[in-house]
């Protein structure tokens, strides 16, 4: 728990230097925000024909890998590169190292819209690795063998976005979709590993007297079963292994969510939201299991995935974490709440009309 404690313990800030470039959040936040408010509404111009010039690769893929590639990496690199410097007590990239990590991840978002495809695969391809590298670095150095995984994750990511440039130029025998279900899956898992470990943590920080003990059977169980589930997905697995697979990761990560006590933080917008999306992950891999036996469409669950429980644990650990790490009250302010209910309203609205209305 104290290692939890010092994950969110704000960091004494450096005497020198650029404010916005001394923790990996700043930039890497702010940077995901705009990117998030600039593509939704290009990609529903692109979606209704509004706008005819279009992005290469071809527009659905466009979306998709921004979205993963390019949103929800960058909240995952400035919460890594923020919260490592606190797990290992060692310094992470800030000032001019930190500038030239964001420049590149800019650089790429540019380069889908403007550039030709080599220049945007080139730098798209450049930070994951770089990223993924430092971070190893770090957790050896101080060995915290337990966030391993995370780096290798980071690494793994790296390979598959590199899998996607080389199919959609035809290099390779794999269908471009297939790399990105992959990229989903990673993020999912990270996900996971990180909502286990700081979602019951700020439950029993808000709420005074609760206490939340962690069943590890259970915990291994959750974490094996959506792996396995998602990587019969991802692989494409005809049969029923891959449904019950994901039917079990569906009930486990159910039960262990129950346990964390989501109804308590009723009253609590900044915590509550962080249950929602840890629901919608769990319903993602329901959908998933349905569409399995072809009961809904694919583009539900990974919808379910991708905006309800993605979207949803973004804007809930941006928000969460940016006001720990600045010495601010851990509350939600109206703009906050705001945008947590336009966040879960996104996700319902892109989850159920679909089933509603199969024709628009």
């Amino acid at each position: 728990m104290s290692s939890l404690a010092s994950s969110q313990t704000p960091a004494a800030p450096a005497p020198h230097g650029i404010p916005w470039l001394r923790l990996a959040f700043r930039p890497f936040y702010l940077g995901a925000a705009l990117l998030a408010a600039l593509l939704v509404p290009l990609w529903t111009a692109v979606f209704l024909g509004a706008i005819t010039w279009l992005p290469t690769p071809p527009p659905l893929l466009w979306h998709a890998h921004e979205m993963l590639f390019g949103f929800a990496i960058a909240v995952i690199v400035g919460f890594l590169m923020t919260a490592g410097k606190t797990w290992t007590g060692l310094a992470t990239p800030r000032g001019p190292a930190l500038g030239l990590l964001i420049l590149l991840w800019l650089s790429a978002r540019v380069a889908s819209l403007v550039a030709p495809y080599a220049v945007f695969a080139v730098l798209d391809l450049a930070l994951l690795p770089m990223v993924g590298l430092i971070f190893l670095r770090l957790l050896i150095r101080a060995r915290n063998w337990r966030n391993v995984p995370l780096a290798l994750i980071l690494l793994l990511l790296s390979l598959v976005n590199l899998t996607f440039h080389l199919s959609v130029n035809d290099l390779i025998d794999l269908a471009p979709m297939r790399s990105l279900y992959a990229g989903l899956a990673f993020i999912v898992m990270i996900e996971c590993v990180m909502a286990g470990r700081v979602v019951p943590f700020f439950t029993t920080s808000a709420i005074a007297g609760l206490k939340i003990e962690t069943l590890p059977w259970l915990e291994r169980s959750a974490l094996a079963a959506t792996a396995i589930g998602l990587a019969l997905w991802v692989a494409d697995w005809h049969g029923g292994l891959a449904t019950v697979a994901l039917a079990l990761a569906f009930t486990l990560n159910l039960v262990r969510q129950w346990r964390w006590y989501p109804l308590a933080t009723r009253g609590r917008p900044i915590v509550w939201i962080l249950h929602l999306a840890y629901l919608w992950l769990s319903l993602g891999l329901g959908l998933l299991a349905l569409a399995q036996m072809g009961l809904v469409p694919v583009s539900i669950g990974v919808h379910a995935l991708g905006v309800g429980a993605t979207g949803g644990l973004i804007i809930g650990m941006m928000t969460r974490t940016a006001r720990g790490h600045t010495g601010r009250a851990l509350t939600a302010d109206a703009p906050e709440l705001a945008a947590y209910v336009l966040v879960m309203a996104a996700a319902v609205l892109r989850v159920m009309v679909p089933i509603l209305a199969p024709s628009l």
